[in-house]
């Protein structure tokens, strides 16, 4: 490829992602995505025939997130999860660490089986709620503990993070194969990121709260919700232990959840519909089209050479190397978002036949890297639009503070116990 073309496609491609990330003018992070894709094809600097097969390697991803977001809307919608925000607050008994505890835990479970996204979107309203409820002076510690462990638990499960998918594509490995690698670190990540956000937040958490709060009663649209939940966690647990692809599962139990709550209620059809967050599948659709076109310069080549080169080496070195590997990645998908740094890392991960504790470590920094900045993951942008949503704003660097002592605490623990 000439020389210009790969630095137009350079171009582009930062500007595309810059405006995903910083939202100028307030225009939607789709449009920024889209109009990146567009101008690539529109240029020609990216064949359109390309373009539609690198929108179609994700549609596996739209599927798990589409059915994702129906399930997470409707628990949002029906008070699931006001109900059980609202059993915290009170089995927390006037505690602010109580609480705190109750929050990181509930956290985990659904980050690990209904993805960090939907720890993002659902469980930060209710998590408001819920500090509201309780009248808590110091809500940022309860907010952190959202955003910090959709990113720290986000490798429990193949389940667990979309990136998970984007990363192994067809190559996921079944369930058995997947905790046998993966639930060491993450039982290392999630402890360490506990106990380093905890030390960062101990006097906010030093206040009493109020124990004594309404709760509200469970509809029979929140008890169908709750079983579309746990039958959608049933299949994709099944389908990630033959090794199968998670899209569908996760879409057609989002469907069938909401089939079954709208036949009892048909008021909540239009509004569950209208407030999912469907920009998020046009914005990973162009990431998609930018990362095909950063593949064109031949960026995936040199990746590769070095993933070649570090799979190769035996021993120790080849730990230290996947190690490497691991915190470079994380790093940088604070720069560019973990999506596209795990779109270019999978092409590079393939092309250059990476190893199996390679391929751990590149996602173990994609999943848990992304803790240092705002910028990181898709799942933080989605916890910071929910807090606009509901009035709240927490500044890049009030988050950076406590990312830059939060993450490396979790990442190196990791990927140092990685086998």
């Amino acid at each position: 490829m000439p020389a210009d073309n790969a630095t137009l496609i350079w171009t582009v491609a930062a500007t595309a992602t810059a405006g995903v990330l910083l939202r100028p003018f307030r225009l939607p992070e789709a449009f920024w995505a889209m109009a990146g894709a567009i101008l690539l094809c529109a240029a020609g600097l990216l064949p359109w025939r390309e373009a539609l097969a690198a929108v179609a390697r994700g549609n596996d991803v739209y599927l798990f997130l589409a059915g994702m977001m129906l399930i997470s809307e409707l628990a949002r919608k029906t008070g699931l999860f006001d109900h059980v925000a609202a059993l915290a607050v009170r089995s927390a008994r006037g505690s602010a660490r109580r609480l705190f505890v109750l929050v990181y835990g509930f956290g985990i479970a659904v980050t690990a089986f209904m993805s960090n996204d939907a720890t993002a979107v659902v469980l930060t309203p209710a998590v408001l709620a819920a500090t509201r409820a309780a009248r808590v002076k110091h809500p940022l510690p309860y907010l952190y503990a959202c955003a910090f462990i959709a990113n720290a638990a986000s490798f429990v499960l193949p389940i667990s993070n979309p990136a998970n998918l984007v990363l192994f594509g067809d190559r996921m490995p079944p369930l058995a194969g997947w905790l046998a690698r993966f639930t060491l670190p993450s039982v290392v990540a999630i402890v360490m990121t506990f106990v380093a956000l905890y030390w960062t937040q101990r006097e906010a958490l030093a206040e009493r709260i109020e124990d004594d709060v309404p709760v509200p009663p469970l509809t029979l649209q929140a008890w169908l919700t709750t079983a579309g939940i746990v039958l959608t966690g049933v299949a994709l647990l099944t389908a990630s232990l033959r090794g199968q692809d998670l899209g569908w599962p996760t879409f057609l139990g989002g469907v069938a959840t909401l089939a079954a709550v709208c036949a009892t209620q048909p008021r909540l059809l239009a509004p569950a519909l209208k407030e999912v967050s469907w920009g998020v599948l046009p914005m990973v659709a162009g990431l998609f089209v930018l990362v095909a076109g950063l593949e064109r310069t031949g960026l995936v080549g040199h990746l590769a050479h070095w993933v070649g080169t570090v799979s190769a080496q035996a021993g120790s070195a080849g730990v230290v190397g996947a190690g490497v590997a691991g915190v470079v990645v994380g790093l940088v998908s604070n720069v560019v978002n973990n999506l596209p740094a795990g779109l270019l890392s999978a092409s590079a991960l393939a092309a250059g036949h990476a190893s199996d504790t390679v391929t751990a470590a590149v996602l173990i920094g994609v999943d848990l890297g992304p803790n240092l900045s705002v910028t990181g993951s898709l799942a933080t942008l989605l916890w910071l639009t929910a807090l606009r949503r509901e009035g709240h704003a927490i500044g890049a660097g009030t988050f950076l503070k406590t990312g830059a002592i939060v993450m490396p605490l979790a990442l190196l623990p990791a990927l140092a116990v990685l086998r």
